[in-house]
């Protein structure tokens, strides 16, 4: 821009900062290049100081913890489907439902990959991880193959033609780019270029502990994802909702790219979606035990909310219910429906709202003084993140569907050697999984060895009947 070094302009930007309690960026201008100058005004020019300084001010009040959780319900029955113990009629109008929906382009998905691989050991994005299967094939090929297999399915039911399930990749400011190549590089995996859509969340900066900007480098600001709640400003802001408008997808699912047992657009989670009107769902699992870290869907004051492990008290973890199952044991997967309309209106009216939560961190900084980077080793900052699941509070029809773990989560998080959610647990619930849909198709399987079936194959184990009665030893791999 022409104006970037004009002295108007930059004392103009410094006066704005200097407003909102800021100033302190300028403080190594004098001893800048005029690149980096040029950098550093850039960089501070996309920031809206004065929204930052309110989302400074609202974190400050409370993120989630202003919940009353000690007045915490579990949600209605009524709005509760599962999928084991549902009449199998019932499972079927469900998935007739959703795979109409599917033939008529109306069902997209939209993967949360904001994700680098750092705690997995990589340097590339979570999604273009492979965890050992006998195919090689990465998580991202995997998901796609699903919605490849479920168009297939829903052209068979319907007789017509395929639909399109339209995937939208949520990427961040680091893994847009290998995302984008990635894909390329691999003809999208059997989509087309114009299935997948790749856009960004947006950034912002971080705090230090008296909400002041930290400077990452001596010409730009410290910068982080806003969160997955972040979502709901991107589809706005990057073109996305509108494009959902103009191809009349009407229903979207959304989750973490990191889950290697997703059912990627769940006919059955869909369908029961559809049937009950409702505006958002919740796909969840059983809690285990009161002590497992994952935060569990409830009531509060008559609204849904999501209220995290570390905030419900020692009383309400361990509470039972006259079954003898835990109370508060929808543990939340992320793994949500939404209907366009209500992204509409969350995105128009309650964006806004969502609350910041606050995450410390440890942040690379530079001294103000003589601009020496420092990497500290205990937190020193503050990100502010939002959660895609805070908007459920202002849903007029919310629904959650219990599902099996061991068939439907399997998250990967950490690199082999840790004690879960890394690489060989993922690899090892991909097989039992396959070794299940084997049996249950008649098939007897012997061997303790790899069990994998393409995604192409089946999508959750229908299309295997040609095995029953037969012997199979693995390792096995259905291509």
């Amino acid at each position: 821009m022409s104006d970037v070094l004009d002295p108007e302009a930059v004392q103009n930007l410094k006066n704005l900062y200097e407003k909102h309690g800021q100033v302190h960026v300028f403080s190594l201008w004098e001893s800048l290049t005029p690149e980096e100058r040029q950098k550093l005004v850039t960089d501070l020019r996309d920031v809206d100081v004065a929204e930052m300084a309110e989302f400074w001010k609202s974190s400050q009040e409370g993120g989630t913890s202003h919940l009353n959780t000690e007045g915490m319900e579990p949600v209605d029955e009524d709005c509760v489907g599962r999928a084991v113990g549902t009449p199998e009629e019932t499972l079927q109008l469900y998935e007739e439902l959703a795979f109409r929906a599917i033939a008529g382009g109306e069902v997209g998905v939209l993967l949360l990959a904001g994700g680098q691989g750092t705690r997995l050991g990589v340097p590339y994005p979570k999604g273009m991880y492979d965890i050992g299967l006998p195919s090689g094939k990465s998580l991202y090929q995997i998901q796609v193959e699903r919605i490849l297999r479920l168009q297939e399915l829903a052209s068979r039911l319907t007789g017509g033609s395929a639909g399109c399930i339209t995937m939208y990749i949520m990427t961040s400011e680091h893994t847009k780019a290998p995302t984008l190549a990635y894909f390329e590089k691999n003809n999208y995996f059997g989509a087309t270029r114009d299935q997948i859509r790749i856009f960004e969340q947006r950034t912002i900066p971080a705090f230090d502990f008296e909400g002041k900007l930290i400077l990452g480098s001596k010409s730009g600001l410290a910068r982080s994802p806003d969160g997955n709640g972040g979502l709901y400003w991107a589809l706005r802001n990057t073109g996305v909702l509108k494009e959902l408008q103009e191809r009349d997808i009407r229903y979207l699912h959304v989750y973490c790219v990191d889950n290697v047992l997703v059912k990627v657009a769940d006919p059955r989670f869909i369908g029961f979606c559809i049937h009950k009107k409702a505006e958002a769902g919740n796909k969840v699992v059983e809690k285990e035990l009161p002590s497992e870290s994952v935060g569990v869907v409830v009531k509060i004051d008559g609204k849904v909310q999501v209220v995290e492990y570390s905030e419900i008290s020692e009383e309400n973890s361990q509470r039972r219910a006259p079954d003898g199952r835990l109370t508060f044991r929808a543990g939340n997967i992320c793994n949500h429906f939404f209907t366009r309309t209500f992204l509409q209106k969350v995105c128009s009216e309650f964006e806004s709202k969502l609350p910041h939560h606050v995450a410390k961190k440890k942040i690379p900084f530079v001294t103000l003084d003589k601009g020496e980077v420092i990497k500290p080793e205990k937190p020193n900052g503050i990100k502010l993140e939002k959660f895609v699941f805070d908007v459920f509070q202002f849903t007029d029809s919310f629904v959650v569907w219990e599902c099996v773990r061991d068939e439907e989560f399997s998250p990967l998080k950490n690199a082999d050697g840790t004690a879960k959610d890394n690489p060989t647990t993922a690899r090892q619930a991909v097989f039992d999984l396959h070794r299940r849909y084997l049996r249950q198709a008649g098939a007897a399987v012997s061997g303790s060895e790899a069990v994998e079936i393409s995604p192409l194959v089946s999508y959750a184990g229908e299309g295997l009947s040609s095995y029953s009665g037969k012997s199979v030893s693995s390792p096995v791999h259905l291509q």
